[in-house]
């Protein structure tokens, strides 16, 4: 029983060391065939990279030979670069003496000329005294007898050229300087400024000052915030002023502060709710004016809004006038003249009524309040007639409509009637005469007339002491005395007449 399992042991024993040895044997030739093959990749890469070294060398060599041939491309453009400049140097150098001899035979030729010139000077003087001794007269007395000839062949051309250039001017001046002036009176006229832009608020007492202008301001900073406007406040006892363009806001701000006073509770608060209490009256009046003026005038067909714009003429002022009653005078006085020339009424009563709406805005809309209170009519629909009178009525552009006219008439007899300026008949009257005495002061007038309330002055000259020549001079004179010495309101037309009448009788 031994046996067998000795013998068993023995053969397992047997067999694994045949199996190591043949395992060893497997594993040797292996690494042989890999060492073989590593050996042989290793051969193939030198190989590989003795290749890639030679063909860098070789592209190296191209790169070199390129450079080699630009750089001597290059060095042959520099050297014919350098050729080219050569050539112009020596083509400015022999420019160059060229001009330096042109320039010594100029300075040359002048000397002449200048030689030339004192020879001919020293001949005229020469001639000028021989002159002067054949004739008997100075060169002076001479220009003198010619000119005095030479105006009296030439008179008629004179006045004629005098003339044309007097009415090309007029055109070009009259285009331009009427919408100047009328905008910058309208706007900042001298003599009103302080009417139009400043309305002063009485005081109860002086110590109401420190209680308007509250601690460290904030009560004034709070109102002029609020109303839009400026207050003023100096060492003029017992009152304050408040200044600003807009009338409107003028008013609310001037209302708003004597509530203010009367109730004694000044503080930013109460100031808010006084202000916005005031601003809703005012609202509600202006509405009421313009529905006023509407009815009392007698227009219709007006939208709501326009009519509110109506209304804030009456806190404007123009030509001394209060401007919505300026504005119903002109429409009344436009319905009547229509009424007698059969013009159509109706567009003369709106278009009176409305002409000055551009007023009511014309500090917020820059423009002449005339082409401004246009672009109004037209946006609220109103007939073309009406758009048409309302931007003409200062005569530009000029009226192409008999309804047109009629506006533009009734608004000067509405400024220029006496009393429409703030100025009572004897002034009135006084200032007329001086006009007239001062025309009549020229030599060779007849009789002057003043008529427009002084917008136009008619002088009649003796034809016998002044022709047609002198007449435009006298018209000249006369302008620029007006101009120095007069007081005017707007611009004088000045109409010099000369007539000369024969009577003979047949017996």
């Amino acid at each position: 029983m031994l046996v067998p399992i000795l013998l068993a042991i023995l053969g397992v024993a047997l067999g694994g060391t045949s199996g190591y040895y043949y395992r060893k044997k497997q594993v040797e030739e292996r690494n042989k065939d890999l060492v073989v093959k590593s050996e042989q990749i290793l051969a193939d890469a030198k190989n590989k990279s003795k290749e890639l070294i030679f063909d860098a060398r070789n592209e190296a060599m191209k790169l070199q030979d390129e450079v080699k041939k630009e750089e001597q491309r290059t060095h042959a453009k520099l050297d014919e670069i350098e050729e080219r400049l050569l050539k112009k140097e020596q083509v400015l150098d022999h420019k160059h003496d060229d001009v330096e001899k042109l320039r010594l035979d100029l300075d040359s030729k002048v000397t002449s000329v200048k030689q030339l010139r004192d020879d001919v000077e020293g001949i005229y003087k020469l001639q000028s005294q021989q002159l002067e001794k054949v004739a008997g007269m100075s060169m002076e007395e001479a220009k003198v007898v010619l000119m005095k000839k030479v105006e009296e062949e030439a008179k008629e051309d004179i006045v004629i050229q005098i003339r044309k250039a007097e009415k090309d001017l007029q055109d070009k001046a009259d285009e331009r300087a009427k919408w100047i002036i009328a905008d910058a009176i309208s706007r900042c006229a001298a003599e009103t400024t302080v009417e139009s832009t400043a309305t002063i608020v009485n005081l109860p007492n002086d110590e109401m000052k420190g209680r308007i202008i509250g601690r460290e301001g904030r009560n004034i900073n709070t109102f002029e915030q609020i109303t839009g406007v400026d207050v003023i406040i100096d060492d003029t006892p017992g009152s304050i002023i408040i200044s600003g363009f807009d009338l409107v806001r003028r008013y609310i701000a001037k209302i708003s502060l004597e509530r203010l006073i009367e109730d004694g509770r000044i503080h930013p608060a109460r100031i808010e709710e006084t202000v916005e209490k005031v601003k809703e009256e005012v609202n509600v009046l202006i509405k009421e004016l313009g529905e006023k003026a509407v009815l009392e005038t007698g227009v219709t067909g007006l939208h709501p809004n326009l009519t509110k714009i109506l209304g804030r003429l009456k806190f404007r002022v123009t030509h001394g006038q209060n401007a919505l009653r300026h504005s119903m005078e002109v429409s009344l006085i436009a319905a009547a003249l229509a009424a007698e020339l059969g013009a159509d009424e109706g567009i003369c009563r709106k278009a009176g009524l409305l002409h000055d709406i551009g007023k009511a805005v014309d500090h917020e809309v820059p423009g002449h309040h005339a082409k401004i209170g246009a672009d109004i009519a037209r946006k609220f629909g109103l007939p073309q007639e009406v758009v048409h009178a309302i931007e003409a009525h200062h005569g530009h552009p000029a009226p192409e409509s008999i309804e047109a006219q009629i506006v533009q008439v009734a608004n000067i007899i509405s400024n220029a009637r006496p009393g429409a300026s703030k100025e009572n008949l004897d002034t009135y009257i006084r200032r007329l005469m001086e006009f007239e005495n001062m025309c009549n002061s020229f030599e060779g007038v007849k009789k002057s007339y003043v008529i427009q309330a002084g917008t136009e002055v008619r002088i009649f000259i003796d034809p016998d002491k002044i022709d047609d020549l002198e007449a435009v001079k006298l018209a000249h004179n006369v302008v620029r005395k007006i101009e120095h010495d007069l007081q005017h309101p707007g611009p004088v037309k000045v109409h010099v007449i000369r007539e000369t009448r024969v009577e003979e009788f047949a017996k």
